[in-house]
């Protein structure tokens, strides 16, 4: 193998203008994110499974699928491999016996969000970033400012004064510059824009650089080799921007063309809640884009993003792999994540459950049929939204006996 990385050049889905991968760059000139493409005919003539054996279990087992040049330019904490699991007695409870969970919550940063910062921010040491800026709902903005901290690039972070305080907390112990907004993520956008405008630099917002993607597809290349180069029928994703439903269509895309799959490839069903749906919404009218979600909450608040900029690209992987997009209510999302941990031992956020409420609905109205192997996505720890879960516990004093009821 001679090469690290097979990238070869950016390309414009909407339009199909070319980019060079040298300098920095951001959107196409007609506003659409950019794709990053791989010399995928020369790749598939010196690489395959057998070549991957060996190397250390981390999401930088592909690189020549990344978008780093050099290995001198990678950040890593060691981020990606995380667990595929048999979920069979969740599985039982819903009538899914070949259900399993992908736990992004044993990432580095505690979310799925340590596979785009660690990839993002490689390839902006490699392009020489110093500095940048980024919107977030939490967990993006942790990941990016631990990574940053480790790149030696200063981070600057806005988030909604309503996301998780352990995400704030990261930023914080980043040593990132962590701004609130009283407002949405939405809004937290156009405070950045407005300093990348003004002050010329990087803009890492969702899919305005074009490399946090490509760290995103690594769930699905993983999840491709962990069933030993066999697809599954379904996979489920919480889907706020939808950078992760996009990369793992992209990674599973990229993979067949490459020889490492072959047949059909699963359905891809985006979750949301149903205090913000846009992209169920537009699925549902069959539209290509999505319109702007007023008023949007949830108490998932990964997946409360009123409008996101690859929404044309999340319906595209969904309608060209006949998936689906379905809402789930606050309630659903709640008890999904209590018989989580019931059931399995798995305390998973509540976007992840979100996902595994998606499925159990799914199974009952007969769109996940007689053992199809599912996968569902659990995008991060519970442990960090510590506040979903609460109870009445008893306060004993010393010498004091734990009553027969309670045992």
């Amino acid at each position: 193998m001679g090469q690290y990385s097979y990238l070869s050049h950016l390309e414009c889905p909407k339009c199909g203008l070319i980019y060079h991968t040298t300098g920095v760059q951001q959107l196409c000139t007609c506003g659409s994110p950019l794709n990053a493409r791989y010399d995928l005919d020369s790749l598939k003539k010196e690489w395959n499974p057998e070549a991957i054996q060996g190397r250390e279990m981390n999401l930088w087992r592909y690189h020549e699928l990344l978008p780093v040049r050099e290995p001198e330019h990678v950040i890593t904490l060691g981020e990606g491999m995380t667990p595929l699991l048999r979920m069979p007695s969740l599985g039982m409870d819903m009538a899914i016996p070949q259900l399993y969970m992908k736990d992004e919550g044993l990432t580095p940063s505690g979310s799925f969000k340590s596979r785009g910062a660690a990839v993002g921010i490689s390839k902006a040491k490699e392009l020489g970033v110093s500095k940048f800026a980024m919107p977030t709902n939490g967990n993006a903005g942790a990941a990016w400012s631990l990574y940053a901290a480790r790149a030696g690039i200063q981070a600057t972070i806005v988030m909604p004064v309503d996301a998780p305080l352990i995400t704030r907390n990261e930023c914080i112990a980043a040593g990132a510059d962590l701004y609130l907004v009283n407002g949405l993520i939405s809004d937290a956008g156009k405070i950045v824009a407005d300093k990348v405008r003004s002050e010329g630099i990087y803009d890492a917002s969702t899919l305005k650089e074009p490399y946090r993607i490509e760290g995103k597809k690594t769930m699905g290349l993983e999840i491709a080799e962990q069933l030993g180069w066999q697809m599954p029928d379904v996979i489920l994703y919480p889907t706020g921007g939808g950078v992760g439903l996009i990369g793992i269509y992209k990674g599973l895309l990229e993979l067949q063309e490459l020889g490492f799959v072959t047949g059909r490839l699963p359905k891809l069903v985006a979750v949301q809640a149903a205090g913000c749906a846009p992209i169920v919404k537009a699925w549902e009218q069959n539209a290509s884009e999505s319109e702007f979600w007023s008023d949007s909450q949830t108490i998932a608040f990964g997946i409360n993003v009123p409008k996101a900029i690859g929404d044309f690209l999340v319906l595209d992987a969904i309608y060209e792999t006949d998936g689906a997009a379905i809402a789930v209510t606050e309630e659903e999302i709640l008890s999904e994540q209590r018989l989580s941990a019931r059931l399995e031992g798995s305390f998973i956020c509540p976007e992840g459950a979100a996902a595994f409420a998606a499925a159990r609905i799914l199974r009952a109205n007969g769109w996940i049929q007689d053992n199809e192997k599912v996968i569902v996505l659990n995008t991060g720890s519970g442990i960090k939204y510590p506040e979903t879960i609460s109870g009445n516990v008893p306060l004993l004093n010393p010498g004091d006996t734990i009553p027969k009821a309670l045992t």
